[in-house]
């Protein structure tokens, strides 16, 4: 009796937890579900939707139509595209190169440098910005997209991923390696790297979402218009027609994600993968 009564409430609390992560998720995903319904609302250009609705009154590609003929948003698809592309390889092989290094390197100082690489993940983004700043300044950088792609060398927060994760990885393998001759570089790209296509996954994805969505870095370094990548796209274009055009803002919105959702719906089933093996130790 006393387990018929405790599978019960068991049942109970899943029943209440699966609802609770159900209403939540509805709250986190409900604007999105707008942002596409009023992106499809033809009318939305003349009058904002109100209340909200999830089945625009007039619905049309109209808006998208217009999105495109702008052609600024293609050149700012570009910018992000090559701003993100470039980050994410440098912050994917520093963080696996030096999360190799932190796991199965042995140099003085190591846990003492590594301390100072999670250090630099509290120290804030605004207090980065006057020296970042000073920095790209002093070397004729302002106003290019490398002051935007070259701070994406050091990723602390992927170096503790990526150590993490070779810490599972047994030693063996390094000591075999060398046995054979094989030097550092190559163990670690023969041996280690085929192996670590779970945390690599992960750290492209993060490290997309956080390139793609860049805003205030790329705002204080980027003057021209012609150099604005896609959150300063949209930001420009808001401030420029208010809610004016709502439809073709939340148009060009909507396009200005899906980058993200495809990358990720590519790569995600590896990001559980590879927190579990990197969140574990025996």
């Amino acid at each position: 009796m006393m387990i018929d009564n405790h599978k019960k409430k068991q049942k109970a609390t899943q029943v209440l937890i699966f609802a609770f992560l159900t209403f939540a998720g509805l709250i986190v995903v409900a604007p999105f579900i707008w942002m596409v319904t009023v992106s499809f609302d033809r009318l939305a250009n003349i009058q904002v939707p109100f209340p909200p609705s999830l089945i625009p009154d007039q619905s049309s590609i109209f808006n998208y139509k217009l999105a495109f003929e702008n052609g600024r948003i293609f050149r700012a698809y570009l910018n992000s595209s090559i701003v993100t592309v470039s980050s994410v390889f440098l912050h994917v092989s520093g963080a696996l190169l030096g999360g190799y290094a932190f796991s199965k390197g042995q140099f003085k100082g190591k846990k003492i440098v590594f301390l100072l690489v999670l250090a630099t993940m509290m120290i804030p983004v605004e207090a980065r910005l006057i020296p970042l700043y000073q920095m790209f300044n002093a070397s004729g950088l302002l106003n290019t997209l490398w002051p935007v792609i070259l701070p994406s060398i050091l990723y602390g927060f992927g170096i503790f991923l990526s150590k993490q994760f070779f810490d599972q990885l047994p030693d063996s393998l390094r000591e075999a390696a060398q046995i054979d001759g094989a030097s550092e570089f190559r163990t670690f790209f023969q041996v280690y790297l085929p192996l670590a296509g779970p945390i690599t996954a992960t750290l492209v994805i993060l490290s997309f979402m956080s390139n793609w969505n860049e805003f205030v870095w790329p705002l204080v370094v980027l003057n021209s218009e012609h150099l604005h990548t896609i959150p300063l796209f949209l930001a420009s274009f808001s401030l420029e027609n208010g809610t004016a055009l709502a439809g073709m803002t939340m148009a060009l919105a909507t396009m200005s994600v899906l980058p993200i959702i495809i990358v990720f719906v590519f790569l995600q089933r590896y990001i559980i993968q590879s927190i579990a093996l990197s969140g574990l130790k025996e």
